[in-house]
């Protein structure tokens, strides 16, 4: 039996669909409006009732558990604990001040003493993880390849434990993703006249635990990068998820963008 611990995002609705009839497990729904709620596996739960989070679990004996999706940071003044959420509780408030990457790898941490293993977010769905290449009939030019330099050393740079796994280069000027994510930077982006330039690059943070929580993008992001006049999108090998792999791939060629993974 394995934990399905299921955040915002398309993501855990692709792995739901995929192990629906093919794996036994448990769902801990995470999400603002319990999206899981019509699964009869599916427990809905906050971020703070680990407690009956980890009760359930022990209870349908998963051992192994798999994160997928977005989990937003509480107002931990504002959220109810159970007793086991107030034991853990002060370690967790010190990581989330680090950042988002800090705050999961102490979760994963407080799994493992409870003998709760967690897997990579990949295990099930390994074709949504691309591997090197270009995925696009267009490749990036000199140009591009400057824009991507550019934003790979802004990215090195970042906080290790921040929330940043996107940056966007366009003529030597650099936009980093702020904790409201790559959509909403993306639609700060405003498209040049009829020019094409630029690249969105989404790499897994400094320090990230490789397991959880890797850069996402789809055919919206694609479509996005469209709209602000980007040329491109370049991902890390194996350590990305791509959904909607085949739509974005013909929106990119068709718009002559290209899809870079290095």
């Amino acid at each position: 039996m394995i934990g399905l611990i299921f955040g915002e995002t398309d993501f855990p609705k692709y792995i739901h669909k995929k192990l629906k009839t093919k794996k036994k497990y448990t769902i801990i729904d995470l999400t603002r409006g319990h999206v899981f709620k019509k699964d009869r596996n599916s427990y809905s739960f906050s971020i703070g009732q680990f407690g009956k989070i980890i009760s359930i679990l022990k209870k349908n004996k998963c051992k192994k558990v798999l994160f997928a999706g977005k989990v937003h940071k509480p107002n931990f003044s504002k959220i109810k604990f159970d007793l086991k959420g107030l034991y853990y509780i002060p370690r967790i408030i010190k990581k989330a001040k680090l950042g988002d990457a800090a705050l999961l790898k102490e979760i994963i941490n407080i799994l493992k003493k409870e003998k709760i293993k967690t897997i990579s977010s990949i295990t099930y769905t390994p074709e949504l993880s691309l591997s090197k290449g270009n995925y696009s009939k267009h490749r990036p030019d000199k140009k591009d390849q400057a824009d991507i330099n550019n934003a790979l050393k802004q990215l090195k740079r970042s906080n290790q434990y921040s929330h940043i796994q996107g940056a966007i280069s366009r003529n030597n000027y650099i936009t980093l993703e702020k904790k409201d994510g790559t959509q909403k930077m993306l639609k700060k982006i405003k498209k040049i006249k009829s020019i094409n330039n630029g690249v969105l690059v989404k790499f897994p943070k400094k320090k990230q635990d490789l397991r959880v929580d890797l850069p996402t993008v789809g055919f919206n992001t694609v479509k996005q990068c469209k709209l602000a006049g980007l040329k491109g999108i370049v991902l890390k090998h194996k350590k990305n998820i791509f959904l909607d792999k085949k739509k974005s791939i013909n929106f990119a060629n068709k718009n002559k963008m290209f899809i870079l993974v290095k």
